[in-house]
């Protein structure tokens, strides 16, 4: 078979990557892909995949058509059906957040296959911050729309490509980075994440920002996003144990992180246009109200507020792909109104 190393240029990647080693890409943040085109009647992909607690499986997309690969191999070899030779395509993506990682070692196709020419990447970029829902965690429990998550799931209905973040980039014909972790919070020592152990104060500018891994710092430079947008509140109750209010001057805090991380991104990306939101599912007002008050303060024309319709009402339980598409729809006509 013919071997395809993963520096090879007609690979196109997309998301905050690691590619010191740009034979060996190390992929941590959900939704983040290599794509390519190829000829031949063969695929196979060689992954080293690292759990922390669940990451079972991979997304691909296969000439249009999705499909879970199941990790764990032991050789780390993963044959991808095809249906007969010809011209394909093949996306493989992140589906799940920090549950795992894993590095792409080498791609082999058949003998009388090659890579193709892809178009180039779109212009537009996007870049969108936020906890579980951005991330697309339980978006495949179709059964459970506008209820609670079902009690035992393992991760298996975990897909960022349905996240509202994905698909609105695909109706806007962009690309995007999900920087975005289940149960985080903007705290340290707040939300969900690694026991709440640290928020997205310590993770936003993180290449790998996996708590039992060394960190490393994103280079911002690599990537520079005509919109931005930021979802995080929604975990940012719990600490100490428990949910519960904050008091004046815990609120005050939280206000000015916010304020510091979108005033750092600011810097950071001169000319885009950032977005304040939370998403459809539930929580209480006191949260959007923060988000109105770091608007009025940082009181810039790059910054907007933005509520989906359903804001904070639509569910109990994770957005599922229909409600994920709700938003999606919603956030591509508020963006495209910006951009006209």
């Amino acid at each position: 078979m013919k071997e395809i190393r993963p520096s090879d240029e007609r690979l196109q990647y997309m998301g905050r990557i690691d590619v010191s080693n740009p034979d060996a890409p190390v992929f941590y943040w959900a939704g983040s892909l290599v794509q390519f085109a190829f000829t031949g009647s063969q695929l196979v992909v060689f992954i080293e995949n690292h759990v922390s607690y669940n990451g079972l499986q991979l997304g691909c997309i296969i000439d249009g058509q999705m499909h879970q690969i199941a990790l764990g191999d032991a050789d780390n070899r993963y044959d991808i059906p095809l249906k007969g030779a010809g011209k394909h395509t093949c996306i493989l993506y992140k589906r799940q957040d920090a549950t795992h990682f894993y590095s792409l070692q080498k791609i082999l196709l058949s003998d009388d296959g090659d890579l193709l020419e892809m178009p180039p990447l779109p212009d537009l970029k996007l870049e969108c911050y936020g906890d579980s829902v951005t991330a697309g965690s339980v978006v495949e429990a179709v059964d459970c729309v506008a209820s609670s998550d079902p009690t035992v799931y393992d991760s298996k209905y975990d897909n960022a490509w349905c996240s509202y973040a994905m698909q609105t980039a695909r109706l806007l014909g962009a690309q995007v980075h999900l920087v975005a972790q289940g149960g985080i919070a903007l705290l340290d020592g707040t939300g969900w994440f690694w026991n709440g152990q640290y928020g997205l104060e310590t993770a936003y500018d993180k290449l790998c920002y996996f708590a039992d891994q060394p960190m490393t710092q994103w280079d911002f430079s690599r990537y520079t996003p005509d919109f931005v947008t930021i979802a995080i509140g929604q975990n940012d109750q719990h600490f100490d144990g428990r949910d519960q209010l904050l008091t004046p001057e815990q609120r005050a805090h939280w206000l000015d992180v916010y304020c510091r991380i979108l005033g750092d991104l600011m810097q950071k990306y001169p000319k885009a246009v950032f977005i304040l939101m939370l998403t459809v599912l539930m929580h209480d007002d006191f949260w959007e109200a923060l988000l109105d008050d770091a608007c009025a303060r940082m009181s810039s024309p790059r910054i907007r507020r933005f509520r989906f319709t359903r804001s904070g009402r639509a569910t109990p339980g994770h957005p599922r792909i229909p409600e994920q598409c709700e938003m999606a729809c919603e956030l591509t006509e508020f963006i495209q109104s910006l951009r006209r």
